[in-house]
């Protein structure tokens, strides 16, 4: 089973890669406000027949454990072909 984990940034975290963006778009000329920064991670995950619970349970440890700092990011999990 493949699913993607959104990591951003929590709100209120600073966040200089998105700062640093925003400031670039503003002098090209692009009208935009606060601009977050985060990673996209693919993951293709082994279950067996419980398929989507499993899935999900496996890759929310894999975030806690590794993929995202839970004192600065938060995670979002997309399940695909559940």
């Amino acid at each position: 089973m493949r699913a993607t984990v959104l990591i951003r940034p929590k709100q209120g975290i600073l966040d200089p890669q998105g700062e640093a963006v925003q400031g670039s778009l503003r002098k090209l000329g692009f009208a935009v406000g606060q601009v977050r920064v985060g990673r996209l991670v693919d993951v293709e995950v082994e279950v067996e027949a419980n398929g989507s619970d499993d899935a999900r349970a496996q890759i929310k440890r894999m975030c806690d454990e590794l993929l995202a700092n839970p004192l600065i990011e938060s995670y979002e999990i997309r399940l695909e072909g559940s």
